[in-house]
């Protein structure tokens, strides 16, 4: 048979086997674009936050429904969208990828990766917002998440589950607070995501790089919504990093998330409010942003067993302006989190870092969570520091001061050194126990600053060659027996006699 009898038979064939019929297709039209935002017409039944898809390539998803219009949020650059160009609804919400081959990377808020290692093998895809679990699949926060912070964990112990705010002015150490964070759990098996949201690329630069070298960055993901991405990239980020964290949890495993931070995100939030045409509120906020941030971080919990143990921990950060803690979004995050780590300038600016405001700081979650060997060291060491900080003031003033006064002063000047610690340097829980221990005992309270100074760098050492067997039976156990408690006070003894008989 000739070879033009042979294609007519086959296209015959296939013409036959296709199905005809009426095809439907719903299609809008972009009628305005700027900023980010594209007003659409023309799709009746699109639901909110569903994914578009234009003609020209880029995608978004329906933030506004009116009747005759709405509002989507870009989520790819818009260089070739124009007016008229059609535009489909997809039937779907955003989704981003999940699963352990995200950990390592970079990516962005859509999962796509940033580091130039190339694509990403995900176990599967889930959308970036999702219900919050019920009361009745939550469990009690009680297991410890070290920080490796001596004041953070001596004082505003953290569990996890927990929902802990970090929050102070520009640049008072709140993203080194959350690595230092990260950092420390390299040693355990928890799995860490830090998103950084309008972040500049300096900083994440400088954050990555922190991870990289000090953390288990085999364990960790970043996910980057820089300033110059668009608005719906910076506003989905936080919500992508947290269903990226939630695989995990439902696994029964255990995760950490930072959000870096949610001030820049509130501030998005705000942007693409009024370019959508919202009504504003207070600060030109629109009235949802309370919400916003509520059913993001309420996605943070500890499971019951029933639905595996898992947990999920969340160090949201925020941004104050002159200290004022009275703002409307940092009054919005105090409400919704379980706590707050207020991080002072002044504190900074004069040396104490981390500078955080232990008059202010709180963690409602208490010592519940704290590890029962720091908790039985520390004792009364809060309320004497508080006291401490008090009398510092009024004898600031001048006058006689009493041996009593004079002896609480001088173990709160003490207290207030130890916890001065270095950027990425966590603590083991042991070293944080024997250094406790020793302001307890009055052990420091005759050193000078320097002495103090070759104290701490010295007891790692000391403790290991001293007292190895007690600190890993402490970070074993998280316990203090009398017999480890008394071998501790030995070698801690011993080394402040000798840092105290060195010539200076």
């Amino acid at each position: 048979m000739p070879h033009d009898a042979l294609w007519l038979k086959d296209a015959a064939a296939r013409v036959r086997s296709t199905a005809l019929g009426p095809l439907a297709e719903h299609r809008g039209r972009v009628e305005e674009i700027a900023d980010g935002v594209a007003m659409i017409s023309g799709l009746p039944d699109v639901r909110l936050d569903e994914l578009l898809r234009f003609d020209t390539g880029p995608f978004g998803f329906a933030q506004v429904l009116e009747p005759d219009r709405i509002g989507c949020v870009l989520l790819d650059a818009a260089h070739a969208l124009q007016a008229g160009d059609a535009v489909h609804g997809t039937g779907d919400v955003v989704r981003v990828p999940v699963g352990a081959g995200l950990l390592g990377r970079i990516v962005d808020p859509l999962g796509r990766p940033l580091d130039g290692k190339g694509s990403i093998s995900a176990d599967a895809t889930l959308p970036i917002e999702r219900e919050a679990p019920g009361i009745i699949e939550r469990d009690l926060v009680v297991n410890p998440v070290q920080t490796g912070v001596l004041v953070v964990d001596m004082l505003f112990a953290l569990g996890r589950g927990q929902r802990e705010l970090i929050i102070g002015d520009p640049a008072t150490g709140k993203t080194t607070l959350a690595i230092d964070t990260i950092i420390a759990q390299r040693d355990t098996d928890m799995i860490c995501i830090y998103v950084a949201v309008g972040q500049k690329t300096s900083a994440v630069r400088r954050a990555v790089d922190a991870l990289q070298t000090h953390a288990a960055f085999e364990r960790c993901i970043v996910v980057v919504a820089g300033p110059a991405t668009p608005p719906g990239l910076q506003w989905i980020a936080p919500f992508a990093g947290m269903t990226m964290a939630e695989h995990f949890r439902d696994k029964g495993q255990h995760a950490l998330i930072v959000i870096d931070d949610l001030s820049k995100h509130a501030a998005t939030h705000r942007e693409i409010a009024l370019l959508t045409r919202q009504s504003p509120g207070r600060e030109a906020y629109p009235g949802d942003v309370f919400y916003v941030h509520a059913r993001l971080l309420e996605r943070a919990a500890k499971l019951s067993a029933a639905k595996g143990s898992g947990s999920l921990t969340a160090l949201p950060i925020a941004q104050t302006e002159a200290g004022n803690l009275s703002a409307y979004i940092p009054t919005n995050l105090i409400s919704i989190t379980d706590g707050q780590i207020v991080l002072d300038a002044r504190l900074f600016q004069e040396g104490q870092k981390p500078a955080v405001d232990v008059g202010v700081s709180v963690s409602r979650v208490g010592g519940k969570t704290q590890a029962p060997a720091l908790r039985d060291a520390a004792k009364s060491l809060r309320l004497d520091y508080a006291q401490f900080l008090e009398m510092e003031v009024f004898t600031r003033f001048g006058g006689t001061i009493e041996p009593r006064v004079q002896a609480k002063l001088t173990r709160g000047a003490r207290l207030r050194a130890v916890l001065r610690q270095n950027q990425h340097t966590p603590m083991r829980l042991g070293e944080e126990v024997a250094l406790v221990l020793a302001v307890q005992e009055g052990l420091l309270d005759a050193l000078a600053p320097d002495q103090l100074a070759r104290f701490r760098d010295d007891l790692a050492t000391s403790l290991e060659a001293g007292g190895a067997d007690v600190l890993r039976k402490i970070e074993t156990t998280g316990k203090l027996e009398t017999a480890d408690e008394a071998a501790l006070l030995a070698v801690l003894s011993k080394l402040a006699i000798s840092q105290a008989t060195t010539d200076v």
